[in-house]
């Protein structure tokens, strides 16, 4: 677990915040799954529909809300909240990263690795050690973004809506390696905190060292920063709301009370063309 079931009295306000959701979500994981009775689901269900989660343990779903955010520019995020890399992330969320995180981990999900630099004990002419780049790789989750739109349900693997300028394809489809963020003092002498809550960036697309997010890509490109870009020919218009979906399994569609609340896109019509109005005449 990256989190603390009590906090010290210099605890940071959020983490006092969260004490209660942390201390339910653990005791109800805590319980055998058959005493994990109606009465506690249906409190843990409320705690997290309040931030807008929705949560099924038995397919192995979690969905959250978010926005589309960044369509006409280069990114280096899939995810971020507010106070994240709003300039380079294809979506956006207001929900605590904490709390996600919590929620993800009643999956029973470990903690990959992080992609790191790994001495090739080579040097190079000038007497440099050269390194290379080792993917992330471990437990995680596969990513889908969900929302409808004039009557229809659109249901697209994260993967999809992201294209590699390299190779003119999209994102290859993979399991999103599960980080958890850390804690740490982000100043000598302060109290640790969440990192993912003060850093506001919760899954990358690029690789970070750090380890400062809670889901990593993992496939060996994405060591690169400047080759990602939106495919905005999928996407909802800026600021429109979509489902981001996390899978332990690949799905194809989803439960009917899931798909029937999916949220709406609005679309504005298309601009009429030079001429549009002399046809039929």
């Amino acid at each position: 677990m990256r989190w603390r079931a009590c906090a010290p009295a210099d605890a940071p306000l959020f983490v006092m915040a969260m004490l209660p959701v942390l201390v339910l979500l653990a005791a109800l994981r805590a319980l055998p799954a058959q005493d994990q009775g109606a009465e506690a689901r249906a409190k843990m269900d409320a705690v997290l529909a309040e931030q807008g989660l929705r949560l099924d343990l038995e397919r192995g779903l979690l969905a959250m809300p978010a926005t589309v955010l960044v369509r006409d520019a280069l990114l280096e995020y899939l995810l971020v909240g507010p106070s994240g890399a709003t300039h380079e992330s294809l979506f956006l969320t207001g929900v605590r990263p904490s709390l996600l995180n919590t929620a993800l981990l009643l999956f029973d999900v470990k903690p990959g690795e992080n992609a790191r630099l790994e001495e090739t004990g080579v040097s190079d002419e000038r007497g440099r050690p050269q390194r290379r780049v080792l993917a992330p790789h471990g437990d995680g989750f596969l990513l889908y973004a969900a929302w409808r739109e004039e009557g229809e349900l659109y249901l697209y693997r994260v993967e999809d809506l992201v294209g590699n300028t390299a190779t003119g394809r999209t994102l290859r489809r993979h399991r999103w390696v599960y980080l958890g963020s850390r804690f740490a003092a982000l100043r000598a002498g302060e109290p640790e905190v969440f990192v993912a809550d003060v850093a506001g960036n919760l899954v990358n697309l690029s690789f970070f060292f750090q380890g400062d997010t809670l889901l990593t890509a993992a496939l060996d490109e994405c060591v690169e920063q400047t080759i990602w870009a939106p495919n905005a020919w999928l996407l909802p218009p800026r600021g429109e709301p979509v489902s981001l979906i996390f899978a332990r399994q690949p799905i194809t569609a989803l439960p009917a009370d899931w798909a029937a609340g999916l949220p709406e896109v609005h679309t504005p019509p298309p601009a009429e063309l030079p001429g549009d109005g002399d046809a039929g005449r």
